[in-house]
């Protein structure tokens, strides 16, 4: 790809002057012709790699899961349309309205038009293509059923999206609370304390320990600030890459695993995007065993991805793969095992997998809501038991002082 500097009219016959990425003159030509412009002149920009707008798009623009769902989704539908892939791609690089995946969009249009298919264009955008993306696209290249590849394709990722979407929703309300609740607290212990705190002194009133606990809290932060913030900083930091290494990512998972209502959560959300990401693959002729290495890479839980691992090696060797799920229980539902060897007795694996995941998203979306209404009142305790602690602790110094009188 190289930088061309052109000059191009438009049918009104005013002229344009800009600066465009493209493989050679004649796509440089094509691409202004398509948006309704005639190439007049264009040169090489030698030496010019990238512009600074193409630095900051490439370090801080994000293209979310949603863009790359309707990315899909539109895809499949004008291709059942009958349009050419280079211009479904054309259509959506002008609708789209993030910058980076415009580019994305339109570089993958020159690929093709270069003549790569569209899972070879794909491959170049590691970050934005997921293997599962690529390899259904080439499944659906190679069956010659791109549109219904891309259509299962947008509906597998809507479902997963959904998913995640739904378990996020379920911890961010209880998180933003006791964010609040943090910052509050530090608030009133470095303004208000310190005024209840010269009272106390000056009528030489003899503190219990909570009061104490609370006007030492309050000195500390009021005197040390910037090492009580800094100490937050890194103690997010240190959390953030010891999530990141093997041995505390592994830690993190398996205690996930085993908390009494999260744990539950974990099981059937891996279960049912294990089974729709099978059932996805294997109903648009992806192999067996790519079908399994890709759905261990899409299962985020390390013990899922040892188990899938595992399954993949037993298919090999010629095992079922329900066997694998059957002697994992403590991870997959028994109702897993189960349904999965049916569906290989019955030659029906991909529909059983996809009534496995519709299940476990069912009892998920369930799950949360549920949890939902449980976590409410328990962080109305919550607050209420630290507002009372706070105010028994201020105010049981006054009645002391009352009594004494």
């Amino acid at each position: 790809m190289s930088f061309f500097s052109y000059k191009a009219v438009d049918a009104s016959g005013l002229s344009k002057e800009a600066t465009i990425e493209a493989v050679d003159r004649f796509a440089v030509a094509r691409e202004l012709k398509e948006k309704g412009l005639m190439l007049v002149d264009a040169e090489e920009v030698i030496g010019k790699h990238s512009t600074l707008d193409d630095k900051v798009r490439q370090l801080f623009g994000r293209i979310s899961m949603r863009e790359k769902i309707m990315f899909a989704r539109n895809m499949g539908a004008m291709l059942e349309a009958g349009l050419t892939l280079s211009r479904i791609l054309s259509v959506i690089e002008r609708q789209s309205r993030n910058q980076k995946f415009k580019d994305v969009v339109g570089q993958i249009n020159n690929e093709i038009r270069g003549g790569k298919t569209l899972n070879e264009a794909m491959t170049a955008f590691p970050k934005v293509f997921s293997p599962l993306f690529i390899s259904m696209v080439r499944s659906g290249e190679e069956s010659g059923n791109l549109s219904g590849a891309l259509k299962t394709l947008s509906g597998q990722m809507e479902k997963s999206y959904l998913l995640q979407k739904r378990l996020r929703g379920a911890l961010i309300y209880p998180i933003i609370v006791m964010c609040l609740i943090a910052v509050i607290g530090v608030l009133m212990f470095i303004y208000v304390v310190p005024t209840l705190t010269n009272t106390f002194k000056e009528l030489h009133i003899k503190l219990p320990w909570s009061t104490q606990l609370i006007v030492s809290t309050s000195d500390f932060l009021r005197y040390h600030t910037f090492a009580f913030i800094a100490g937050i900083a890194a103690l997010v930091t240190g959390l953030i890459f010891f999530k990141k290494s093997a041995f505390g990512g592994q830690l993190i998972d398996k205690v996930l695993l085993r908390l009494p209502i999260i744990g539950v959560l974990v099981k059937e959300s891996n279960s049912a995007r294990t089974a729709r990401t099978l059932s996805s693959l294997l109903s648009a002729g992806v192999s067996f065993l790519t079908a399994m290495e890709i759905t261990r890479d899409v299962v985020q839980n390390v013990f899922y991805k040892e188990v899938l691992e595992k399954a993949r090696l037993n298919v090999q060797k010629g095992d079922p793969i329900s066997s694998v799920f059957i002697a994992n229980e403590h991870l997959y539902p028994a109702f897993v095992g189960e349904m999965t060897s049916v569906g290989e007795e019955t030659g029906q694996l991909a529909e059983t997998m996809l009534g496995i995941a519709t299940f476990y998203e069912g009892e998920v979306e369930q799950k949360t809501k549920d949890m939902s209404t449980i976590i409410e009142p328990l962080l109305m305790v919550l607050i209420g038991a630290a507002v009372g602690f706070f105010a028994v602790s201020m105010i049981s110094p006054t009645y002391s002082l009352l009594d004494s009188i």
